[in-house]
């Protein structure tokens, strides 16, 4: 035991007093907590991308069929001129690369919150200090606050999400202008959920150097494949690359993420589903009783506020249905909510679910 704890005093008191990132269990339970794409492709698809990955060398490193993701991904996402991309595994790992490009004494992420965890958490593991801004009592930014935030701390990275998550909902376009304008340092947008928006913000990489895109092909459809990219300013980007760990994108996964955005109109298709499913979703659950609010979304995800979240998501999972409790994230978030837009089949079991443990 004394050459255990002599190990574990190697390891740095932060990490040893933190908590590591939970994922809950989902076996045999209609899965709604993480925001995936419910749908799988098309049979006569699954087949065709089977035998392409059956010819992929997998004995051998990743190499050119990289190179060629990241330039399908541009083209894809609409890079402008003069920009540059980078891939990740994941979006988590690009944040890792954020963090660690900024990575200097004094140097500040600062970020809205609520919203996503891993940009707080990633600084933290870099010795970066971390500033949280809350938003206003409907989600919003606060602009006020923000920028004298900025002003403050002078921060080396900001983050938007944008929707942002667990809200899921659009900022104000002109707020977010004078955000950029006010920083000194980058900003990146991160736009996870971009498929279910009705707008983007790739065109602040036209007017604002400092301004990078971040996207991820998870809420695309495909989430186990574990492909992001950031989008930005060559001279940028190309720093930022120098970070990325060889071979970090998988043949087998470039292969998939190639042949997905072959057949980009299918998934296309699935996010309008998705899209149509969300607003009829939200409007079914205002009409529950027992469901306080209901807030915008433009993800594949809502919010609803509760009496109690944490016993209607103890008696939705004894119903087998499993969403996602957010109300210890934030004080902003009490008793809320966030539940994936899933499949019609999905949705109704889970209203179904949800009226019952609201009872």
């Amino acid at each position: 035991m004394d050459r255990l704890n002599q190990a574990l005093a190697c390891l740095r008191p932060d990490v040893r007093s933190a908590h590591a990132y939970a994922v809950q269990s989902a076996a045999g339970m209609v899965k709604l907590d993480t925001m995936e794409n419910p749908y799988r492709l098309p049979e006569a698809l699954q087949l065709q991308l089977g035998e392409r990955l059956g010819r992929v060398a997998i004995n051998r490193y990743p190499a050119e069929r990289t190179q060629v993701l990241a330039a399908a991904l541009a083209v894809h996402a609409g890079m402008p001129a003069g920009c540059a991309i980078t891939l990740g595994n994941g979006s988590d790992e690009i944040i890792t690369m954020l963090s660690m490009a900024i990575s200097q004494p004094g140097a500040t992420v600062l970020s809205p919150l609520p919203s996503f965890v891993m940009y707080e958490m990633s600084a933290r593991y870099q010795g970066l200090k971390f500033v949280g801004v809350p938003l206003t009592a409907d989600f919003e930014l606060d602009e006020a606050a923000m920028l004298a935030a900025i002003a403050e701390h002078k921060p080396a990275l900001i983050y938007l999400a944008y929707p942002n998550n667990p809200t899921a909902n659009l900022w104000d376009a002109g707020v977010i202008e004078r955000i950029v304008a006010a920083a000194p340092g980058l900003v990146v947008m991160d736009e996870a959920y971009q498929p279910f928006a009705e707008r983007d913000s790739m065109a602040l990489l036209a007017k604002h150097p400092h301004v990078l895109v971040m996207r991820t092909m998870s809420k695309f459809g495909l989430a186990g494949v574990r492909i992001g990219y950031l989008i930005g300013h060559a001279a940028v980007v190309g720093e930022i690359d120098k970070l990325r760990p060889p071979f970090n994108v998988g043949v087998l996964n470039a292969e998939a993420g190639l042949f997905a955005l072959e057949h980009a109109e299918v998934y296309a298709q699935q996010a309008e589903i998705l899209r149509a499913e969300r607003d009829r979703l939200s409007a079914s659950l205002s009409g529950l009783p027992g469901v306080h609010k209901v807030f915008p979304s433009q993800g594949n995800m809502i919010l609803a506020r509760v009496a109690d979240a944490a016993r209607t998501f103890d008696a939705m999972k004894a119903r087998g249905v499993l969403i996602k409790n957010v109300s210890a994230m934030h004080p902003l978030l009490a008793n809320c909510l966030r539940i994936t837009v899933g499949t019609p089949e999905e949705n109704q079991a889970m209203l179904a679910a949800l009226k019952e443990s609201l009872q």
